[in-house]
């Protein structure tokens, strides 16, 4: 719930509470009146507001937090205060009905509900205005207040009608610790926060917060004399709306330079920054080390929110970027604006009411039907829940395409899922492999970024989506584990068990502490593993989180996307240049012919102008040298076919990247067989010993393409030849040239999927099985799980994916112990994944079994025939021991996997799996042996269980 919908609540109840109650706060307010002067009462500065208690109208009345979590210091009235607590518990109860709408639970605390001593307010709020960006900065900062259990009040106090209320408020003022207002260019024409300046400086404890202005803008004499841009037409005698007292009105003014200690300051590009030190320096005033360490530990964890560092070569998408923030946030400020121009609207239908800015007045509405920013004509379409804008271009798509008379079936499902709404906080980004998107939503990341507490990267891979999407738990401090998402009077089902967990993520999600969420590459809109859709996963949209999600699909998650075309002809030139400023003419004549035959897709333009750069080769030189490369015969079936098939041309430019690393490494170039092994990891970055360890294990190549290796050396290259490089120098290799980009993660570089999907088709043989060996001998499960999950699907098959390594039996042990156990046990316990860790161990057990099955066949010699008195042997006799280990390894597999059902409360099948683990142990290590004494005691507990959950159900 945000302010403004609090302050709803609050006109129709007196006394209201917080959204989140806090234990160390105070449930009532004081009946005793402090001593505030009446901003529109100049005669007395010791007179209340209004002492009638009749209001004045029914405009909106305090926003922010409830008065319920703040404390007065005296007590109220024993009348007053039964009538408090009758309203505190309808309240309540609308809040947790409230709370189960939208998936938020609220718990209050005992101490709030029954306590009736009365506590002091850490930090007063006080605002005005409504501006949406301003809001959103007093929402942000009051949650970050209270999520680190420092109590606050906020009000904006001019919009309060109501002199009971204007009594709560002064009450809050006078019992809080500390008086923090934000000072906006508007607030010196607010008489109520002149005298919130005035008050809270006579008590010593104003914290000014200059929102968009700075300590320097706010001098009487500028003010006064209109000097300046910010005062030429809001400066002047403001003092007169505070009632005629010129000089108190200076004197709050002068406050404000007096306050030494304090230099907050919000401006456009430093909110995350300003809000973190204002909660800094509050909680050391308050006393709250606790929070100190906290807020350090987060300035520290929030250095890993980018996956990849800025570019600072970063061309053009200057409108994009500009449509990104005015889908999200409805608004756009700064540098983005230049990019909007007034436009006309359609008239307004009668009664028609604008919602894309839900705090926005009613006046306010009205002004901005006539002056929305935009880049074509708009019109406002009515919903049966909200007011979304759209284009005129596509409205008229629409009335071509939709028969008249149909409003369901097929065609009424298209109208209402292809629409882009903005203010909403979601936007959609589509387009092709290759053409930038993962780019610009890492520049728009980090241009607003300060706008955000957190950028949150989720790869959208559907195979990796769920444990991506589990995996902000460490970033959002959320416990999500087994041991925490259920309750322990009853056995919960897997199911349940992990909606409990994508609840806990998503609940804190829909705080109003704004995150950032990026879906890169969001493959489908159904997850893989059970086939949910994605928009399960996330939260409820509109509120401080906004989500960007790019695909390559046309459409997704029931929403019109920002389809991005490619670079204009001066931004695609100024790309493939590189480090040359200029060409002659007939040079950039090939640079149009390489920009055409790479269909303009980014990645190709940047290999290019990374070619050109580093290499001394002119552009009608690389054009020939790229037509002469032969393209290798490759399958071109499936979906990953099609985009192979698409652009051939693309391909051929990635051989000239091949055949330059082999010039200048020999043939068997470090940085070729790392790019070839990249195919086959996860969509995650790539540590770069583990790449040149699985590069190192693919075998040597054939002989072949010795033509095209003739073509290349023909013109000269900047490298020694024949020069065997570290994998240091392969990986920077890979970056210079573009085909690999660099990690904000320490040695780890990423690939983009079109490279990598050209590697797995090339075909080279033993590249997967490297991959493998090279994961299950070295990563670790806590840090490459991603890419350990990679080696399962190429070595056990999952559904009806074929296998496509086959390991020996002494590799599959190492698999079974220090890969698939650990894997499934942490993606179980930790994240609560319950299917996919089952799913791994079944396909375990299925792949030992075969290899037992392998074990006890008869193994036919030459020898063995020629002796026809020799009986015939098998592998398990021939390696007894071996045999015996892969098959104790299977009996801990089906103790796990036992254990596990055990937690879903599948009790029967946990019985038959634990019991061919007891046959197996008994049959190979003795009754006696403590591992098969340690199953028979979990065969008890599951006898015992058994026992209970059929006493239960009998009749």
């Amino acid at each position: 719930m945000d302010l403004h919908e609090e302050s709803l609540e609050l006109d129709k109840l007196a006394p209201a509470t917080s959204r989140r109650l806090s234990s160390a706060s105070s449930a009532f307010y004081s009946a005793n009146q402090s001593p505030f002067f009446s901003p529109r009462s100049p005669k007395s500065q010791l007179s209340e507001p209004n002492h009638s208690g009749a209001p004045v109208d029914n405009a909106d009345s305090i926003i922010g937090i409830p008065d319920s979590e703040h404390c007065i210091n005296s007590r109220p009235a024993s009348s007053q205060l039964a009538k408090d607590l009758m309203l505190l518990s309808i309240f309540l109860l609308r809040l947790t009905k409230l709370g189960r709408n939208y998936g938020v639970p609220f718990t209050p605390s005992e101490a709030s509900l029954t306590s009736s001593r009365v506590r002091n307010c850490d930090v007063y709020i006080g605002l005005h205005g409504r501006k949406t960006s301003l809001l959103r900065f007093a929402n942000w900062f009051q949650a970050e207040l209270e999520i680190q259990g420092i109590s606050c009040f906020a009000s904006d106090r001019a919009r309060i009608r109501q002199s009971r209320k204007h009594r709560m408020v002064e009450r809050a003022m006078d019992a809080s610790s500390f008086g923090v207002v934000i000072v906006t260019s508007q607030s010196f024409q607010n008489p109520y926060t002149i005298e919130e300046l005035r008050f809270f400086s006579n008590k010593k404890n104003l914290v000014p917060m200059f929102f968009d202005l700075g300590p320097g803008d706010c001098l009487v004499r500028d003010i006064v004399e209109k000097r300046g841009d910010k005062w030429e037409k809001l400066g002047g005698e403001l003092w007169t709306l505070y009632g005629g007292l010129e000089n108190e009105w200076k004197e709050a003014v002068y406050g404000l330079s007096r306050v030494d200690e304090w230099k907050l300051e919000a401006q456009d590009g430093n909110w995350r920054e300003c809000i973190l030190t204002a909660v800094t320096l509050l909680a050391i005033r308050l006393g709250r080390r606790s929070v100190v360490e906290q807020v350090s530990r987060w300035r520290q964890k929030v250095k890993e929110e980018f996956p990849f560092p800025r570019d600072e070569n970063f061309i053009g998408r200057k409108k994009e970027l500009s449509d990104l923030e005015f889908i999200l946030f409805g608004d756009v400020t700064g540098d983005s604006e230049k990019n909007y121009f007034d436009l006309k609207a359609w008239p307004r239908r009668k009664n028609l009411t604008l919602s894309w800015s839900r705090s926005s007045s009613f006046d306010e509405r009205r002004r901005q039907a006539g002056t929305i920013k935009g880049k074509e004509p708009i019109i406002w379409k009515e919903s049966e829940k909200e007011i979304e804008m759209q284009s005129m271009e596509f409205l008229r798509k629409q009335h071509h395409h939709v028969p008249r008379g149909k409003s369901g079936g097929k065609y009424g499902r298209r109208k209402r899922s292809n629409k882009i709404v903005y203010g909403k906080g979601i936007a959609c980004v589509s387009g092709e492999s290759g053409i930038g998107k993962t780019q610009l939503l890492l520049e728009f990341a980090y241009r607003n970024h300060q706008r955000y507490k957190m950028v949150l990267w989720i790869g959208g891979e559907s195979r990796y989506l769920r444990q991506n999407y589990l995996n902000l738990c460490a970033f959002l401090e959320v416990d999500v584990g087994i041991e925490n998402c259920g309750e322990k009077s009853r056995v919960k089902s897997f199911e349940e068990q992990e909606e409990a967990a994508i609840f806990r993520v998503r609940r804190e999600l829909m705080r109003n502490i704004p995150y950032l969420v990026i879906i890169d590459n969001l493959e489908s809109e159904k997850d893989w593993w059970d086939q949910r859709l994605v928009m399960d996963l996330l939260p409820r949209f509109g509120s401080e989180t906004h989500f960007i999600i790019s695909t390559r699909m046309p459409q997704a998650v029931n929403l019109e996307p920002m389809r991005l075309s490619y670079l204009s002809g001066i931004e695609a030139m100024s790309l493939m240049q590189g480090c040359r400023t200029s060409y002659p003419l007939q040079e950039i004549d090939a640079l149009r012919v390489i920009e055409e035959k790479l269909g303009r897709i980014t990645l190709g333009l940047a290999i290019v102008g990374a070619i050109l750069s580093e290499l001394p080769i002119n552009p009608t030189r690389l054009l020939d040298t790229i037509n002469r490369i032969p393209l290798r015969d490759l399958s071109w079936s499936g979906k990953e076919g099609h985009k192979l098939r698409r652009n051939t041309f693309l391909l051929q430019l990635f051989e000239v990247c091949f055949s330059i690393f082999d010039h200048a490494d020999g043939p068997r170039s470090l940085a070729t067989r790392m790019v070839q092994a990249s195919g086959w990891f996860a969509p995650a970055a790539i540590p770069v010993s583990l790449l040149a360890l699985a590069a190192n294990k693919i075998p040597e190549k054939h002989k072949g393409a010795l033509i095209w290796k003739r073509i290349i050396r023909s013109f000269p290259c900047g490298f020694t030849s024949y020069t065997k490089r570290s994998e240091a120098e392969a990986a920077s290799m890979l970056l210079r040239f573009n085909i690999a980009r660099s990690s904000t993660k320490q040695g780890c570089i990423h690939f983009n999927e079109l490279i990598k999907l050209y590697a797995r088709r090339r075909g080279v043989i033993g590249s997967a099985q490297a991959m493998a060996r090279a994961v299950i001998s070295r990563a670790s499960v806590s840090h490459h799980s991603e890419h350990l999950w990679a080696a399962c699907f190429l070595v056990l098959g999952f559904g009806n994916d074929p296998i496509l390594v086959d390991l020996k039996a002494s590799e599959l042990l190492v698999l079974v112990k220090e890969v698939v156990l650990p894997l499934a046990i942490r993606t179980f316990v930790t994240f609560s994944r319950c299917d996919a860790a089952l799913e791994l161990l079944r396909s375990c057990t299925d792949a030992l079994e075969a290899a037992d099955q392998a074990f006890v066949a008869p193994v036919e010699k030459w020898l063995d025939k020629s002796l026809c008195w020799r009986p015939i042997q098998t592998t398990a006799q021939l390696n007894p021991r071996l045999w015996q280990d892969l098959a104790l390894a299977r009996a801990t597999v089906l103790e796990t996997r036992a254990k596990l059902m055990l937690r879903g409360g599948l009790f029967d099948i946990s019985d038959d799996l634990i019991r061919k683990a007891i046959f197996i142990r008994t049959s190979i290590c003795g009754e006696n042996h403590p591992d098969t004494i340690s199953s028979k005691e979990t065969l008890s507990k599951l006898t015992r269980l058994l026992a209970n959950v059929q006493a239960h159900t009998s009749p």
